[in-house]
């Protein structure tokens, strides 16, 4: 039975606790997370970057992040790592982090409100 957008967020949603920006900054900050930003080009020229985060187009995401693949990014170490999707307000993250979670990267989570939320947190911003 088809399901509405909404039902769906709702839905992966469930399977896994999302993370707010400072959480998420100070994650970061220690070492404990890789903040990853599937933002496209001109949101991320407008807006500004997440420092550190790696950049990931979102139609790349699970070639660069699944630890076992031929086009991994350097930083995809194991199924362990724990991956927050930082999108531009908190939606296509969420669908991202659901995509993670189905190639056995358990800890991946998406951050509430993207990087719309971050930046009104007064977090850190480059360009």
């Amino acid at each position: 039975m088809p399901v509405g957008i909404d039902e769906l967020l709702e839905r992966v949603r469930e399977g896994y606790d999302r993370i707010e920006a400072q959480e998420a900054y100070e994650a970061a900050r220690l070492g404990e997370a890789l903040l990853v930003d599937i933002r496209y080009a001109a949101l991320r020229e407008r807006d500004g970057l997440v420092p550190g985060a790696l950049v990931v187009e979102r139609n790349e995401l699970e070639w660069r992040l699944d630890p076992h693949g031929s086009h991994r990014a350097p930083e995809a170490t194991s199924h362990d790592l724990r991956v927050v999707v930082i999108c531009n307000e908190g939606y296509a993250s969420s669908l991202a982090a659901d995509s993670l979670h189905r190639l056995g990267l358990h800890r991946a989570t998406d951050l509430v409100g993207g990087f719309q939320a971050w930046r009104a947190a007064g977090l850190p911003v480059g360009s």
